[in-house]
């Protein structure tokens, strides 16, 4: 059976059990459950830490582990990033109290909180900055109020935490994370792999397009085929009225109704817009 990990809790545990579901995987039935076995697919999940899935599939323990691209690179890991998920997106900056700090260089000699501790030295080595790095497992924030750091670098979504407690970013991002999809670095993948992979992989084209139908006259249809040229073609049908033809199409979800608009502009009628549960491109 191919081995997976899955986050247990966490931004990322909802999301990574949803994208689960949708490509046809049965997850747990309660969250006390650690391991659930998923027989007719062929797959077993295991409900880790996230902090600790990148450490199990670095090993080679697990086949496949789902967790952030943050946690991954802090755990330093010999696992590699195979596939961006498109969720739990955030950002790792680092903060300081309000009129501060206002540059990575100046952080020289300076103690910096996070729970990163490994991507925290790594980017101030990349930079030329000699700084105290303080390894916290959690409430960085409070850190610098207490006297233990005079810099924080941590993930900042909304910024709103960072806000109410007194403090603002400063410097370049240190990294854009998202939660991936990670696999041993060394240890070749199972066959059972290509079709997880390729499921996951359904899971993020049925969640970026919709499928569009819709009647054109066939004078206009190159026009609407340049609005709507699906995949690899759309498909084109004659209608029981003489000079129109009914086109299929699969569109970007972000620009459907503008897409919408400009189709009924062309003469373009019966636009009709439906959601894609599943897919193989």
């Amino acid at each position: 059976m191919l081995k997976v990990a899955v986050p247990n809790k966490g931004a990322l545990a909802e999301a990574a059990a949803q994208m689960l579901t949708e490509a046809g995987y049965r997850q747990r039935r309660t969250s006390k459950d650690l391991v659930a076995v998923d027989a007719e697919n062929e797959v077993e999940f295991f409900y880790l830490r996230p902090r600790d899935i990148a450490i199990y599939v670095g090993a080679g323990t697990l086949d496949v582990g789902i967790t952030g691209r943050d946690l991954l690179l802090d755990s330093e890991a010999e696992a590699d990033e195979v596939m961006e998920l498109g969720f739990a997106a955030s950002t790792f900056r680092f903060a300081a109290p309000e009129g501060g700090l206002a540059s990575v260089a100046e952080l020289e000699g300076k103690r910096v909180a996070t729970s990163y501790s490994g991507i925290v030295r790594a980017y101030l080595e990349r930079h030329g900055v000699t700084a105290d790095v303080v390894r916290l497992d959690g409430a960085v924030e409070t850190s610098i109020r207490l006297g233990v750091a005079d810099a924080i670098a941590d993930v900042v979504e909304t910024g709103t935490t960072l806000r109410q407690a007194g403090l603002a970013v400063f410097g370049d991002p240190i990294l854009g994370s998202e939660a991936v999809l990670i696999t041993p670095a060394a240890a070749p993948k199972p066959d059972a792999f290509a079709v997880f992979r390729r499921r996951i992989e359904s899971v993020l084209v049925a969640r970026t397009y919709v499928m569009m139908d819709y009647d054109i006259n066939a004078d206009a249809m190159e026009q609407a085929i340049q609005l709507t040229p699906g995949i690899e073609s759309p498909t084109v049908s004659p209608l029981h009225r003489e000079g129109w033809v009914a086109v299929r199409s699969m569109v970007p979800r972000d620009g459907a109704q503008r897409i919408m608009d400009e189709l009924y502009a062309l003469g373009a009628r019966g636009i009709l817009v439906t959601d894609i549960h599943a897919c193989r491109i």
